[in-house]
């Protein structure tokens, strides 16, 4: 009975069904849009902090920052090879090999960073900054003001007279300056820190035979532009390292140039014994503030960066889209979703008015009042699923047309004050001033979908339960009344 006297009265109202079902479907698809739009963006910062940490970082550990003193010299300096006078140009190259923020650790701190309480693994690497300087001098000639050599009073002719003033004539210089990053890796731990982001493409990745080899893994952007290849020799600094492979980022641009065997990078800025970062996995990630906390009470003049931490510096078209979705997009979606709710409540109340008749007669016939609210709330909830279904069609299409489009996101990285890893601002506080392009998608999880099953349900009974209430106030004598 309860079913087709639901069928015959949903089948009689169907405009008045379908404007409820059509607004709660609008407002359950944009909770769905808002939220896969969401994650998205949650998956596109994601692929940013995974090309400054390397894949399974949890947080990284930094030396402490500390106030410049006051006889720094303000920049690098290069020193050249003195040449003869007889040379017209004098080629020049000079590399200048710096920790990235000009601050390390001591190794020995990865040992103790990885017996903290919840740490699953860490692993130390040490980053450097290389200016290459390339150029040549070209000497100027000195002449006298009569156009001929400047002779001392000595000279062939001088007999001791004095001459007039020389004059220097085309002196100059011209320099090519590059500058690059390189990062030293255990080769032993190479699943955490700055390589783990990245697959091999072509040529191999560091043996554990390798440990102070002189071989370099170059990243294939850094290769195609100076056209290495694997079996290339890559000179940083008069050392000469064979490129045994190239190294293809697996989620965004590498920040990362070139990478060396830990102990290699060690000795090229001069720093054994020495780290700038240390990259550590959590045994679990609902922990890391908890293990964020240890290592700083523990391990004093550190600073331990968190991806939290570090997602508060991505700035960008990135972060503007990310703000609007989880602010104005979410508060729209409230917004719509209540009016849609409020909407759905008003048209069941407002049919459940012209019914009087119909429910008072029911009523006079014997039906219970919780019988006639039943009935009510029943077609209510037919409604809601009904939105519902259209809700998440409309919802999965818009996030479809989002995934198909791919626009493109720009992520600014600035530097944390305490982050030293690739891309990263160093200890210092240098910014790493890199742009990234990410395309955005819109991916739809089953989470997503059962909320917005909920909604509908929710939608449903608040609806039916405004009418239900209503009809099960009226009373036999009113339809009488209004039986003309």
């Amino acid at each position: 009975m309860f079913g087709i006297y639901l069928k015959r009265e949903l089948g009689r109202r169907k405009k008045a069904a379908l404007v409820i079902a059509l607004g709660l479907a609008l407002g359950i698809a944009l909770v769905i849009t808002v939220n896969s739009v969401s994650a998205g963006m949650t998956q596109a910062q994601d692929k940013v902090l995974q090309s400054l940490y390397g894949l399974g970082t949890d947080m990284t550990v930094t030396k402490a920052r500390t106030a410049p003193t006051g006889d720094s010299s303000g920049g690098p300096r290069f020193e050249f090879d003195a040449k003869s006078d007889d040379d017209e140009d004098a080629e020049q190259s000079s590399d200048r090999v710096m920790t990235q923020g000009g601050q390390a650790l001591k190794s020995s701190l990865v040992a103790e960073v990885a017996g903290q309480k919840g740490v699953a693994s860490a692993v130390g690497a040490l980053t450097l900054n290389v200016t290459k300087v390339d150029g040549s001098f070209t000497q100027g000639r000195a002449e006298s003001s009569d156009g001929g050599r400047a002779q001392g009073q000595d000279g062939p002719g001088g007999g001791g007279g004095s001459t007039a003033a020389p004059q220097v004539q085309g002196g100059g210089a011209s320099f090519d300056v590059n500058s690059y990053s390189v990062a030293g890796v255990d080769v032993g731990e190479q699943d955490l820190g700055p390589l783990a982001g990245s697959a091999i493409s072509s040529g191999a990745t560091f043996t554990s035979a390798q440990s102070n080899a002189k071989v370099a893994v170059v990243s294939t952007s850094y290769a195609k532009e100076n056209a290495y290849e694997v079996g290339s020799t890559l000179t940083i600094s008069g050392t000469k390292y064979e490129v045994i492979g190239l190294a293809t980022p697996e989620s965004s641009e590498s920040t990362t140039d070139v990478y060396l065997p830990l102990k290699q990078a060690q000795t090229l800025a001069d720093a054994a014994g020495q780290v700038t970062t240390i990259y550590v996995k959590a045994t679990d990630s609902q922990q890391i503030d908890a293990v964020k906390a240890a290592i700083q009470k523990n391990i004093s003049g550190t600073t331990v960066t968190t991806s939290a931490d570090l997602a508060d510096t991505v700035s960008g078209s990135l972060s503007t889209a990310s703000d609007l979705a989880a602010g104005v997009g979410k508060w729209l979606s409230v917004a719509v979703l209540a009016a849609a709710f409020l909407v759905a409540a008003l048209l069941t109340s407002s049919a459940v008015s012209r019914r009087v008749r119909e429910f008072g007669t029911l009523k006079a016939l014997g039906w219970p009042s919780r019988r006639v609210t039943r009935q009510v709330v029943g077609e209510s909830m037919v409604n809601g699923l009904l939105g519902g279904v259209l809700g998440i069609a409309l919802g999965l299409a818009a996030a479809y047309t989002v995934t198909a489009i791919s626009p493109t996101l720009t992520a600014e990285l600035g530097g944390t004050g305490g982050m030293g890893g690739p891309g990263g601002g160093g200890p210092g506080g240098q910014a790493a001033g890199n742009t990234m392009e990410i395309a955005l998608s819109a991916p739809v999880s089953l989470t997503t979908v059962a909320l917005a099953v909920g909604l509908a349900v929710a939608g449903g009974l608040i609806a039916g339960a405004m009418g239900g209430w209503r009809a099960s106030r009226m009373r036999p004598a009113d339809a009488l009344r209004s039986v003309s």
